[in-house]
C-alpha cells in the first residue's frame, strides 16, 4: 500500500475510446488494491468527440477521479503540466504521467514508487513497456503466443552523435533479458514517475515543445540537477502503440525537426550542434513544406504550438 500520496496524471486529446479503455483498465486495477492513497487526474485538451462527457460519467462511480478542462489543445507538455501542478496542489507527493493508450497490471504503481523511495540517487523512473497486442511495429513477427510479450520500451537511450531518442529493447520478444533494474538515458512520457518535489526542481515539463522530446528534456534536466533514470521490470503496462498521435506526415516533420533543434542545441556536444545547424540549413533550403517551416521557427523562436495548422 502507498504510504504517500500518488497522483496519476492522464492527457487526452480526441481519443475517447482509448481513454475509456485506459481508465476502465486502470480503475479495475485501484479497486482491486483498495489503495486509498491515490487520485487519478485526467486533462482534457478541448476534446469535441464525447470525451467530456465519458469522463464526467466515469467520476461518478470513481471517488479518485479528478477532471481539468482545457479551453484548447495545449499539447503534451502544458497539458500535463497543468495536471501536475494541480495534483501537487491537492497535495500529491509522487506524480506519474499515464498515456491515455495504455493497460496496466495489478498494481503497476508500487514497485515505481517502492524503487524511487528506497533509492536516493534515483529521480525519475519507468516501467516496462509492452507493445498491446496487435499493435506491434512489425505485426507478421509474431506468433499469437508472443503477442502481449513484445517490448515496446525498457527506458530508453540517447544517440547523442544524431540526438534521437531509441527506446531499449524496442521489438524484442521478452525473454527475461531486461529483468533487472538499469540506469538509463531517459524515460518515454508513455509512463514515468517522479516525486513532487523533483517536478518543482527542474520546472516540470518545458512547454516549448509542445510534442516530442519534452519527455527526454524533462530527464536531461533531473540528470544535471543530480539525480538518475531507472528502468524498473517489476512494474508493467501495454501500449497500444501510435493510439493518440498520427506517425509520420507533417505533423512529425514540423515537432520532430523542430523539437530535436531545442533538444540538441541545448543538450548535444558542440560538435553535434554544428552538424545540426547545417542539417537546418539543409532542410529549410530543399526540405519539404514543414520541414522548412520548423527550422524557421527554431530561429525565430516560435515555439509551443508554432506555425502548426491547427485541425
Amino acid at each position: 500500500m502507498l504510504t504517500k500520496k500518488l497522483a496519476i496524471v492522464i492527457l487526452s486529446y480526441n481519443t475517447k475510446d482509448l481513454l475509456s479503455n485506459c481508465l476502465n483498465s486502470l480503475f479495475k486495477v485501484i479497486d482491486k488494491s483498495k489503495e486509498k492513497n491515490l487520485e487519478v487526474w485526467v486533462v482534457d485538451n478541448g476534446s469535441k468527440d464525447g470525451t467530456v462527457e465519458m469522463i464526467k460519467k466515469l467520476g461518478k462511480s470513481n471517488s479518485c477521479l479528478k477532471v481539468l478542462l482545457n479551453s484548447e489543445n495545449f499539447g503534451f507538455a502544458k497539458g500535463n503540466n497543468i495536471g501536475i501542478k494541480k495534483a501537487i496542489k491537492n497535495g500529491a507527493e509522487y506524480v506519474l504521467i499515464l498515456n491515455s493508450d495504455t493497460e496496466v497490471e495489478d498494481n503497476f504503481w508500487q514497485p515505481l514508487v517502492d524503487f524511487l523511495g528506497k533509492n536516493e540517487k534515483a529521480g525519475v523512473v519507468t516501467p516496462k513497456i509492452y507493445f498491446a497486442p496487435g499493435y506491434e511495429y512489425h505485426k507478421s513477427r509474431y506468433k499469437k503466443a508472443e503477442r502481449g510479450k513484445v517490448i515496446w520500451a525498457a527506458g530508453g537511450t540517447v544517440d547523442w552523435d544524431n540526438v534521437y531518442g531509441i527506446n531499449r529493447g524496442v521489438n524484442k520478444i521478452d525473454k527475461g533479458q531486461f529483468k533487472t533494474s538499469a540506469k538509463v538515458d531517459f524515460a518515454s512520457g508513455c509512463c514515468l514517475l517522479a516525486s513532487s518535489d523533483t517536478w518543482e526542481k527542474v520546472n516540470f515539463f518545458d512547454e516549448r515543445y509542445f510534442m516530442y522530446y519534452e519527455d527526454n528534456d524533462f530527464c536531461q534536466k533531473v540528470i544535471e540537477s543530480g539525480k538518475l533514470i531507472y528502468y524498473v521490470p517489476e512494474a508493467k503496462i501495454w501500449h497500444l502503440n501510435s493510439g493518440s498521435s498520427r506517425v509520420g506526415g507533417e505533423l512529425q516533420d514540423y515537432f520532430i525537426i523542430r523539437n530535436r533543434l531545442i533538444f540538441g542545441l541545448r543538450w548535444a556536444k558542440p560538435r553535434t550542434k554544428f552538424a545540426l545547424i547545417r542539417e537546418a540549413l539543409r532542410l529549410f533550403l530543399s526540405g519539404r513544406k514543414w520541414q522548412k517551416i520548423a527550422v524557421k521557427d527554431y530561429f525565430l523562436g516560435n515555439f509551443e504550438i508554432g506555425s502548426w495548422k491547427k485541425s
